[in-house]
């Protein structure tokens, strides 16, 4: 008696792909029921402490932004040095493809469909809107000005009660602060518009800014939170689909944002945890336990960082299985 999902096959918009690095050059193939072009492919070696690597069609392959600092974008031609029909293709830098080094790429399409948008503009320190193409209400905008240095700024709709007035920093643990009224100046997103206030981190004079924003879509992508209680039977967060890909952030503490996958940790308890404001390589063990379940989630781990008590806890998941 379930609704027929609108995305009956998420691996058609979403994936994340692990791979062997090789030292040399390879093309990482996607290995889900679909395949797709990526528009927005984020890279991480997990052994080792090296850089979050961020790269978009928007601004072309070789162009890199790191989520875990606020330096400008640099252009590396051994990197991601193409996006393509079923994946993307690599040079030999570190970063993305030291030989035998384990990594994951998560890669998305941007497309009105799973609720994908990225938008470019250029910065004018004046309080203005910015045109998306989602045709929804965005409930994740993350946006960096990419040709110079600045933070990274983020907006979750379900930060609290007004998040349109606060801010969080994707390369920083910092917790929301609820006084930077000149990142969204004040003003919610619409299923047309952002807004952006004056400040650096969203509308620098002659700035360029990459946007990356996410509208939910029943059972592929969920936007929400939930409140810790620092314990081992922890919250159950429903989401109306298998998680292939979580993302989260404790806003009342400093501690560091999480991301974990079905690839890297395909049995409960999941654990293997990547953060994306530092470098550090792959994070295991009982205090970051997620179970990831058929219709949502249930947190197992009791440190703060996914489970303090009384927290708010801010997620983003995307789907490996809708419910039906």
């Amino acid at each position: 008696n379930l609704d027929d999902p609108t995305i009956a096959d998420p691996s058609a918009y979403f994936q994340p792909t692990i791979y062997t690095g090789n030292g040399s050059t390879q093309s990482i193939d996607q290995g889900g029921n679909s395949t797709f072009s990526p528009d927005f492919v984020w890279i991480k070696n997990r052994d080792a402490a090296d850089d979050h690597c961020l790269f978009d069609t928007a601004r072309g392959a070789t162009k890199l932004l790191i989520s875990n600092d606020s330096d400008a974008e640099t252009t590396d031609a051994d990197t991601l040095t193409a996006f393509d029909s079923d994946g993307f293709s690599l040079g030999d830098d570190d970063k993305v493809n030291t030989n035998t080094e384990k990594y994951v790429g998560w890669q998305w399409l941007e497309s009105a469909t799973p609720g994908f948008d990225i938008v470019t503009y250029t910065g004018n320190a004046t309080n203005r809107t910015i045109s998306h193409s989602l045709g929804a209400v965005p409930e994740l905008m993350i946006v960096r000005r990419y040709n110079a240095v600045e933070n990274w700024g983020v907006y979750h709709g379900s930060n609290t009660a007004t998040p349109a007035s606060e801010a969080l920093v994707l390369d920083l643990p910092n917790a929301t602060n609820p006084d930077v009224v000149t990142v969204w100046n004040d003003t919610a997103p619409t299923s047309s518009v952002f807004t952006v206030g004056t400040g650096g981190m969203t509308n620098s004079d002659g700035g360029g800014y990459i946007a990356y924003l996410w509208a939910g879509v029943e059972v592929y992508s969920k936007f929400g939170s939930y409140t810790g209680n620092a314990s081992a039977d922890g919250p159950f967060v429903w989401c109306g689909f298998r998680p292939s890909f979580l993302f989260w952030k404790n806003t009342n503490t400093a501690d560091d944002w999480n991301i974990l996958d079905d690839q890297r940790s395909p049995y409960n308890v999941a654990d293997l945890v990547l953060e994306p404001n530092t470098p550090d390589a792959e994070v295991t063990g009982s205090p970051r336990e997620i179970d990831l379940l058929s219709n949502g989630f249930k947190v197992r781990g009791t440190d703060s960082n996914l489970n303090g008590d009384g927290h708010t806890l801010i997620f983003a998941a995307f789907a490996e299985t809708p419910f039906k």
